[in-house]
């Protein structure tokens, strides 16, 4: 009886609310994967351009920045005004928005993970014959896969954040919820698609740092010598031991 009667009495926490209205959270949560997955993805695609641009020098490297800096200073309502008349009232506007908001940090931590790539790592592979591409994705991309995948993890945990912005053009995930219930003080439903949407964030962040410590093992071994190949891609552990 007491179950039933929290709606009635607008509490906080009500199982009845979460039971009665399951569908509407489940489709709510996947919305908002979706558009956070979506937008992260696109985001690291445009960053790692954007990084090896940087990394030319100081003349790429300034506005590139900057640039990157600025649109994160830009609020949530001005930036999808402005994206508005390209993109109208659809998800792309959102996807498009939170981009551009992840560009900040993925950016600055993609250009930080190719600068620590230390250099007598770079003369041996072009010693070996590596061209630029190979250079690239064989032997940079991969040791500067611990600040990439650290950046992807705060670049997902914000973008979690900043989906339910979207609520503005009906495509927020659990934001569409959030907001009405704001407005009509349901505290049921405002605490439930809140708190869910912090376990989206959590859950995130636990997957990708697994995920980061599977695929640079490298970063875990304390003391390990240097493997003998001598392929560079294969000097992971001693590259961060330089003088």
């Amino acid at each position: 009886m007491a179950g039933q009667n929290c709606l009635v009495a607008n509490d906080w926490i009500c199982w009845e609310y979460v039971s009665s209205r399951s569908r509407e959270l489940t489709d709510a949560t996947l919305e908002h994967i979706w558009i956070t997955g979506v937008s992260v993805l696109i985001g690291i695609a445009v960053s790692v351009p954007l990084a090896l641009l940087a990394r030319r020098g100081r003349r790429w490297a300034a506005p590139v920045l900057a640039f990157t800096t600025l649109l994160y200073t830009v609020p949530s309502l001005a930036m999808f005004s402005l994206l508005l008349p390209v993109f109208g009232l659809s998800a792309a506007l959102v996807v498009t928005g939170l981009v551009l908001y992840s560009l900040t940090i993925l950016v600055r931590n993609v250009l930080a993970g190719l600068e620590a790539v230390p250099a007598d790592v770079r003369e041996a592979a072009r010693g070996m014959g590596y061209g630029p591409g190979r250079l690239l994705w064989q032997v940079e991309l991969p040791l500067a896969l611990p600040a990439l995948l650290a950046g992807v993890r705060i670049a997902t945990v914000s973008t979690i954040a900043l989906t339910t912005v979207g609520s503005i053009v009906g495509k927020g995930g659990l934001g569409n919820l959030i907001a009405p219930a704001v407005n009509s003080s349901f505290k049921a439903q405002v605490l439930t698609a809140s708190v869910l949407c912090v376990l989206l964030a959590l859950v995130a962040d636990l997957l990708l740092l697994g995920a980061q410590r599977l695929l640079t093992p490298w970063t875990r071994a304390s003391g390990a010598r240097p493997a003998a190949s001598g392929d560079p891609a294969a000097r992971p552990a001693a590259s961060g031991k330089g003088a």
